[in-house]
Parts: C-alpha cells; sequence; structure tokens
C-alpha cells in the first residue's frame, strides 16, 4: 500500500497564530513524500534520508516516525508489541544536497505515518482525526509550533486556521488518556476555502536553510497587540478576497501582511528574501516570505502569464529557484 504527504507555504498570518485565537491562511503545497507499508516479520522502518533502517528501539534519527507508531498503536487501544507487524519505507526528500525546501516539517512525517498505518490496519480516518492525532504527536513531543502546518498537510487543501489553547492541550495530554484527548474541543478552526480566482501560484527558493522552532524562539517576544491585530484583519480580509476572487484585495492583503511581518522583526526577510518580494514590483502578481521566515521559500500569486513570466526570470537573476508553478483553476483540475 501507498500514502502521500505533501507540503505548505504560509499565505497570511505566520507568527500571529502562535496565539490561541489568532487565525491564517495556509496552502497546501503538491509536493509529496511518499509512504509504503506492507506485512513483515517484524515493524521495520526506513527513510532514504538515512543509510540503515529501524525497528521501535529508540533511535534519534527515526524518533518522530517511533512516536507516531506507538501513538498509534493507542489510539488502537494496543500495544505496538501487539500490533500485526509491518514494514514501513518512506521516501521523497523536501530537500536538494541537504538543504531542506522549508516546504514540509515533521508535521509531514508524522501525517505520513499516520495516513500509512490507517491504509495498512483498513482504518477510514477524517482529515480532522489525522490532524489531531499529528498534533498529538508534536506537542508531546515538546513542538513549539501553530500546528497550522500539521491542519493543512492533513486536509491537503487551502485552509483557513484558527489556532488553539496549545498549553491546554499540553496539560490534557500530560494527564489524561490519549483517547480522551482526542474527543475534547481543542477550540481550533480548520476550513477548506474554495477559491474564486484564476492564479498562478509560484513557490521561489532561497537555497538558504533556516529552522522554524529557532526563528519562533528569536521572534516571539516582539509579537505585540498591534501586530496581532492588524495580521487578523488582513487574514480575514484575504479570506473574503479569495471567496469573492477579488484579486485586488488579494494583492493589497499579501502587501500588507508582508509589511507587518518585516515590520516585527529584521531576521524575517532575509535579503534573498527580499529579492523575492520586491521581484513582483509593477507585475500583476504579489509575492512576500512564508512561515517563520529568515530563508527557505517565499511564494508569489500571479494573475497573468506575462507577470509570472517576469517573475520567474527576476527569481532566476536573483539566484532563487522557482521550485513550483501551479496553474491553479477554478473551473477545472489544478495544472501542475
Amino acid at each position: 500500500m501507498q500514502v502521500q504527504a505533501g507540503g505548505k507555504l504560509y499565505l497570511a498570518g505566520e507568527y500571529a497564530v502562535l496565539v490561541p485565537g489568532q487565525s491564517a491562511i495556509i496552502k497546501n503545497i503538491p509536493i509529496y513524500m511518499t509512504a509504503s507499508v506492507k506485512v513483515a516479520p517484524e515493524i521495520v522502518i526506513q527513510s532514504d534520508m538515512f543509510d540503515y533502517q529501524a525497528g521501535l528501539e529508540p533511535d534519534r534519527h527515526y524518533a518522530i516516525i517511533q512516536q507516531t507508531i506507538l501513538h498509534f498503536a493507542d489510539f488502537l487501544q494496543k500495544r505496538a508489541a501487539d500490533l500485526p507487524a509491518f514494514s514501513l519505507a518512506i521516501s521523497g526528500k523536501m530537500e536538494r544536497q541537504g538543504v531542506k525546501f522549508g516546504i514540509g516539517s515533521s508535521g509531514s512525517v508524522v501525517i505520513l505515518t499516520i495516513k500509512a498505518l490507517a491504509a495498512f490496519y483498513h482504518l477510514d480516518l477524517s482529515a480532522d482525526t489525522v490532524f489531531k492525532l499529528a498534533a498529538y504527536t508534536l506537542l508531546k513531543k515538546g513542538d513549539n509550533g501553530s500546528m497550522g502546518d500539521v491542519a493543512c498537510i492533513a486536509y491537503d487543501d487551502l485552509v483557513y486556521f484558527t489556532s488553539f489553547d496549545r498549553q491546554q492541550v499540553k496539560s490534557w495530554i500530560k494527564n489524561e488518556s490519549l483517547q480522551s484527548v482526542l474527543q475534547k474541543d481543542w477550540g481550533y478552526c480548520i476550513e477548506p476555502i474554495k477559491s474564486a480566482l484564476n492564479v498562478d501560484f509560484l513557490v521561489g527558493w532561497t537555497k538558504e536553510a533556516a529552522l522554524s522552532s529557532e526563528m519562533i524562539r528569536l521572534v516571539q517576544g516582539a509579537i505585540n497587540p498591534y501586530f496581532l491585530t492588524r495580521t487578523q484583519e488582513q487574514v480575514q480580509e484575504l479570506k473574503r478576497a479569495f471567496l469573492k476572487g477579488d484579486k485586488t484585495k488579494v494583492k493589497e492583503a499579501l502587501t500588507a501582511v508582508s509589511r507587518l511581518l518585516q515590520d516585527l522583526h529584521p531576521a524575517i526577510y532575509s535579503d534573498k528574501l527580499l529579492l523575492l518580494k520586491q521581484a513582483a514590483h509593477g507585475l500583476d502578481a504579489a509575492a512576500k516570505s512564508s512561515g517563520s521566515g529568515g530563508g527557505d521559500c517565499g511564494l508569489a500569486l500571479s494573475f497573468s502569464p506575462e507577470a509570472t513570466k517576469i517573475l520567474s526570470e527576476r527569481w532566476q537573476a536573483a539566484g532563487i529557484e522557482l521550485l513550483l508553478l501551479e496553474h491553479v483553476r477554478t473551473n477545472d483540475e489544478s495544472k501542475r
């Protein structure tokens, strides 16, 4: 059996969404990791990231996959040792020559593992259950993200996400069973957005890696009420603009949230990300950083073939690789 999990990029709401009750809009990225799972004499895990395989004995490289398996067994109300054994092989590095793209996350790996085990044990899990199981694993591990990336990857769609009180959920995880925690209302919202726009979605890779957890620790102290209020306003404006098909409002909202991020902390916009953003000037397009910033990928929305062509050329001249060009159309399947 084979399953896939893709990546994600934030369009708006990054950093603000770390605060419970704040919202973000996050785009699924159709670059996929694949998991193959089959019957085996014992549980075996392998990944093309490493040149060896592991079982369930603690291993720092395979720790997140191992923890996901243990939590999935708990979800089934079994011990891992009592599960019908399988071989799980994961492939599809979201990196090149050791430099990550920044479109995936540990959330991609956790969701991929959950989807593989669900397929193997013939369970039809909802996207929401996959999200909760993945978020449970990451929160228990100590992840400091908002879980918006996990929501987007679980739903594999453009989503509007409102964050929840992660400290409250962590206290439940510490004191209650997995089943009890999953049954609770965490207080988040995940709403797929059906855009009324025909648009080219471009992902530009700076080839400079940035670690999200470190960026969050660096920037989080700068988050202030003005930033939160203005960002929430622009996230709502962007959502309305997508639903109405208003490209002018989309560009204005993206430009506004980009400026808010620039003003929040100088580390967010690296030199390459500034070039990525500036490349959209004068075009029927808007470009910005995505997620924690500091490197990795930025994005652009382009509303004409000419703008797409010029933007791509400007990125290339600046040493930014066009990692993905997705033609998002409202009246047919997306052409990639």
